[in-house]
């Protein structure tokens, strides 16, 4: 808990203050009984940072107090770049992104941020809903490498590919079916779709994809963990890049 405290802010006062001085918040937490004050409310839609309820309990133990006024706020350990800069980025350098398609363990979202680091990607996406906020344990997980690549939420997955591939980008799923990932000639500048833990990637962004790149399995067991087969897969898209 001591390590996280430096990542919580609480009471109202202080998160509106922290929102009027341009920090970055993951997200704000109220109790279900208690309520914020419509300035907060306006600051946070505006900013577009989720407000969720929780129990109060949860807000306590967060802040380490019970002198929260019911609200506690979770702080980022970086600044996240605006979605458009970033997708000029990878266009400008015909590299390719990853996107992280509503990947909830903290652990996978810092191991694979710390993998398209190493490789070089232009940046990562990440979802504003159903999403690991970046966290202690991402920024442990990364080895420190989320503050070295860029990173932007965005609200529609999408939405973003779509305007990607009007700018004449292209869009890879990572995902069972697709065509063996070693036997694709990726075009570039290309944005790599990884899947959830659970669901793989969405329906709409796998409808949206133009292509999709599936990892050959020879064993018994024939699924990879999200991280796993985020570094192979991007690993193999890296090498075609640098070459180019």
């Amino acid at each position: 808990m001591e390590e996280n405290k430096k990542f919580v802010i609480w009471g109202r006062n202080p998160i509106i203050e922290a929102i009027k001085a341009g920090k970055s918040l993951e997200k704000i937490l109220v109790a279900h009984d208690s309520h914020i004050p419509k300035e907060l409310i306006k600051l946070a839609e505006k900013n577009k940072i989720k407000v969720q309820k929780v129990p109060r309990r949860k807000v306590e133990e967060l802040a380490g107090t019970k002198k929260t006024q019911g609200v506690v706020a979770l702080l980022s350990p970086i600044t996240y770049w605006k979605e458009n800069d970033l997708m000029n980025k990878v266009l400008s350098e015909k590299g390719f992104i990853v996107i992280l398609d509503h990947i909830t363990d903290p652990q996978n979202v810092g191991n694979i941020i710390r993998t398209s680091e190493v490789l070089g990607a232009a940046g990562v996406i990440i979802p504003r809903e159903r999403s690991s906020p970046i966290n202690e344990t991402v920024v442990k997980a990364s080895a420190g490498a989320v503050f070295h690549i860029p990173v932007a939420k965005v609200g529609s997955l999408k939405g973003f590919l779509d305007r990607f591939q009007k700018k004449n980008g292209w869009v890879v799923s990572i995902e069972k079916g697709g065509k063996p990932i070693h036997k694709i000639d990726f075009p570039f500048p290309l944005a790599v779709v990884l899947g959830s833990e659970g669901k793989g990637v969405s329906k709409s962004v796998l409808e949206t994809s133009d292509l999709v790149a599936s990892i050959p399995m020879k064993g018994k067991i024939t699924s990879l963990n999200v991280s796993s087969a985020g570094a192979i897969a991007l690993w193999e898209i890296a090498k075609q890049n640098w070459i180019d």
